[in-house]
C-alpha cells in the first residue's frame, strides 16, 4: 500500500484485514517525549485499530515477517527507514552505510519468503520535486529503492491518491 501523506494507506491497509480476527500489527514509529503532536498522531492510530489485533512495536521488521502467525499489517516503512537511517547514522555520512542495504535486504527477503498475508504501508515520495537537503534526497532514494524492491516481490501493489485505490500490480 503505498500512497502520500494524508492519502487514506493506512486506514485502506486496516480495511483489507478482519476486524474480528487476531492480526499483528506493526506499528514503526518511535515516540519521542519532546514531540507531542507526534505522540498524538500515534494515538489516533491506535484508536483506530480492533480490539482483536495485537500491536507490536519492534524495529526488527523482518524477523516480525519471518516468524508467521497470521496475518500481519507492517505501518509504516518510511518510519521503519527512518529509524534504519538514524541508527546506521547515515544523515551525515558521506555514503550510505552498509548497515541500511543490509536491512532492506533482510526485509526484502522475508516478505519474499513470508509464510503468511503481510499488508505493507509506505509513502509515495518520488512524485513531488526534489528536496533541498541532503538528507531528504537521502531519504527519498533511499525509500524510492524500498519500495521497488518490495513490490517486486509482492503479490500486488497498490497506489492511493485522495483516498481512492489505484491497482498497480
Amino acid at each position: 500500500m503505498l500512497g502520500g501523506t494524508r492519502s487514506g494507506k493506512s486506514r485502506h491497509a486496516e480495511d483489507l484485514l478482519p476486524a474480528d480476527s487476531p492480526v499483528r500489527y506493526v506499528a514503526t514509529a518511535r515516540r519521542r517525549a519532546d514531540d507531542p503532536e507526534w505522540s498524538a498522531r500515534i494515538d489516533v492510530h491506535r484508536s483506530r485499530r480492533s480490539p482483536a489485533w495485537t500491536t507490536v512495536e519492534d524495529a526488527d521488521v523482518a524477523a516480525i515477517v519471518r516468524g508467521g502467525g497470521g496475518p500481519l499489517l507492517v505501518d509504516d516503512l518510511a518510519t521503519w527507514l527512518t529509524a534504519v537511517l538514524d541508527d546506521a547514522a547515515a544523515w551525515d555520512a558521506p555514503a550510505v552505510p552498509p548497515a541500511v542495504g543490509t536491512a532492506v535486504e533482510e526485509l526484502v527477503a522475508a516478505v519474499e519468503s513470508a509464510p503468511g498475508r503481510v499488508v505493507l504501508v509506505s509513502a509515495e515520495v518520488g512524485l513531488g520535486v526534489v528536496p533541498a537537503t541532503r538528507a531528504g534526497r537521502l531519504f527519498r532514494d533511499e525509500l524510492g529503492a524500498l519500495n521497488a524492491a518490495l513490490a517486486a516481490v509482492c503479490d500486488e501493489v497498490v497506489l492511493l491518491v485522495a483516498g481512492l485505490p489505484l491497482r498497480l500490480k
